[in-house]
């Protein structure tokens, strides 16, 4: 019996232990899964992935898209890419089925065709390719992120796509049944091995009855010899209860994350909840976008030609450059507008607001900028690419204020929580400044030592009256509303930029009288005299601090300049 025993465990102990290791070589996990889209998906112009699919498994996801000719697959913010399809139809791989062969497709009905997702501002990375891309899922910076594939917005967006995720290669029972088979066979080994202790049968000559002292020592004996086969089943018995709580306890452990893994996703979750509060665009995108905005620029004064700045320039920036370039190709000696430099940039500032419009703005000093120069950057929809509106050199004497580098608030010009004037009082109070030499403004609004705008306007239109002896002159400083753009400031205060009309109204004094204007402001009027009066026009981009409530301190006039933009004569 104790043969037949010994044999079966060591049988049994082999078995586990080739289960072991078969769970370890041969009936092993793959490493990955890969799923693929169905093929009787209904074709669209695009086709999204969603973001949840990037974490879905856990670890890297590598995704192969193959299609007929070019077309392009781009990453975006969730909210971005999906500002961006809007109402056009459109795909949307969402999950996977059960048993991850297979990738889940919704379809959403709507327009037919797209624009070009090509060269759009929203993504933050893009691939081209022609019939086939293999492309590595990462993530460019914190937070969700999705996928947005296309031919040219008309055609049928690639269909052939297929997703390959990391697989769960875990394996909590090898080691233990390993370990389990190996002691069952020392335990078959050792019941062949070890031996019962014999039975003694009495000295030669004492009897053999039941009652004598021989018989008594062997029922001890035997009892002794059961003992021990007991202890060694008992051994066996605890040694795999032992065990099967271990596997129990590891398997439980191999579905429970880790520490980490839960802090990882608590910060995803977090990622998620302050997506409204990330930066509308990343340095990367936003050192793109300012080096195509320098050269469609640089392009422009190049060649004098304003339909070169159409793609990248608009507003107030779009018209000064337009007129400047008309009055340059007739007038040699008159100054050409303040280059626009992508670099040196010495700071951006980036609105964490994430409706439209989104406000942006470089400071830079490169060749040709004898100051920093502050460039206002507006994209007016999700289709639309960001074009620079305004731009103004810094004040000599004034300091930048500090502004968040990772995204600041932005504010509606009207808005005045947390500040001593709202961004649509302070450029009112700006004008009316510059308007009146004793504006109720005239402590409240002031500018560094060096610095002369206000001055320099003031005494300019002085000199006029004072001058202009055949004429009746008046000055006037006007906000436009729609071109306000106002960012919170580290301290609480604001930044506001924004543009005023400056209209310079003269009127002969007496029947006969002529007033003569500059070169200039002659080729935009068609000439130079006149004895009915005239009108011109400059546009001004500015940039003024306003503190936050509470503060004794004025608001400060951080960045100004003027470009003539109209001249006519009554």
């Amino acid at each position: 019996m104790r043969f037949k025993t010994a044999v079966a465990l060591v049988l049994l102990g082999l078995l586990t232990l080739l289960a072991g290791i078969g769970q370890k070589t041969v009936w092993a996990p793959a490493e990955t899964v890969t799923a693929t889209a169905p093929a009787d998906a209904e074709a669209a112009p695009l086709t999204v992935i969603d973001q949840k699919l990037r974490t879905l498994e856990g670890g890297t996801v590598t995704i192969k898209v193959k299609g007929e000719g070019n077309f392009l697959l781009a990453a975006g913010r969730p909210d971005d890419v999906t500002a961006w399809v809007g109402k056009t139809a459109h795909n949307t791989v969402t999950g996977l089925s059960e048993d991850k062969k297979s990738l889940q497709v919704e379809r959403t009905d709507g327009e037919a065709a797209a624009p070009s997702p090509a060269g759009s501002d929203l993504w933050v990375s893009s691939e081209n390719a022609s019939g086939e891309l293999d492309y590595t899922w990462s993530p460019p910076a914190d937070g969700e992120w999705s996928l947005l594939l296309a031919s040219d917005g008309k055609k049928p967006a690639p269909s052939s796509i297929s997703m390959t995720f990391p697989n769960d290669t875990s394996t909590p029972w090898a080691v233990p049944f390993m370990v389990m088979g190996a002691l069952l066979m020392l335990a078959g080994a050792a019941l062949l091995v070890l031996k019962p202790k014999g039975s003694n049968r009495g000295t030669p000559g004492q009897g053999g009855s039941a009652a004598g002292p021989g018989n008594l020592f062997a029922k001890r004996a035997k009892a002794a010899a059961g003992s021990s086969s007991s202890r060694m089943s008992l051994i066996v018995a605890a040694s795999t209860a032992a065990l099967l709580a271990g596997t129990g306890a590891a398997a439980q452990a191999s579905q429970t994350p880790e520490p980490a893994a839960t802090q990882g996703a608590s910060s995803t979750a977090a990622a998620s909840g302050d997506a409204g509060a990330a930066p509308v665009l990343l340095d990367a995108q936003f050192r793109r976008i300012l080096e195509q905005v320098a050269s469609a620029t640089d392009s422009g004064d190049a060649a004098k030609d304003s339909k070169k700045l159409a793609a990248r320039v608009a507003g107030t920036e779009l018209e000064v450059r337009t007129q400047n370039y008309k009055i340059r190709s007739r007038v040699a000696s008159y100054d050409a507008r303040m280059p626009v430099r992508a670099t040196k940039l010495l700071t951006t500032v980036v609105t964490s607001n994430r409706a439209w419009p989104r406000q942006v703005l470089a400071v830079t000093q490169g060749e040709g900028n004898v100051v920093p120069q502050l460039l206002t950057l507006v994209q007016k929809s999700p289709r639309d690419n960001y074009k620079l509106v305004g731009t103004s050199p810094l004040q000599p004497g004034t300091t930048f204020p500090s502004i968040a580098r990772n995204g600041t608030e932005s504010l509606a010009p009207g808005d005045k929580s947390g500040l001593l004037y709202s961004g649509q009082e302070a450029l009112s109070g700006l004008a009316d400044r510059l308007t009146n030499a004793n504006s109720t403004f005239k402590s409240k609004l002031v500018e560094g030592e060096s610095s002369p705008y206000i001055a320099d306007t003031l005494s300019y239109q002085a000199d006029v009256v004072k001058s202009g002896v055949n004429g009746e002159f008046a000055f006037a400083h006007k906000v436009v509303p729609d071109a306000t753009v106002v960012f919170r400031t580290a301290d609480g205060g604001a930044l506001v930029l924004g543009r005023l009309t400056f209209n310079f109204d003269g009127t002969p004094k007496a029947e006969g009288d002529k007033l003569t204007i500059g070169n200039d402001a002659a080729v935009l009027a068609g000439g130079k005299e006149t004895t009915s009066g005239m009108v011109l026009n400059f546009a001004e981009s500015v940039a003024v601090y306003v503190p936050p409530t509470g503060s004794k301190d004025p608001m400060k006039l951080v960045a100004a300049t003027r470009g003539l933009v109209g001249a006519s004569f009554k």
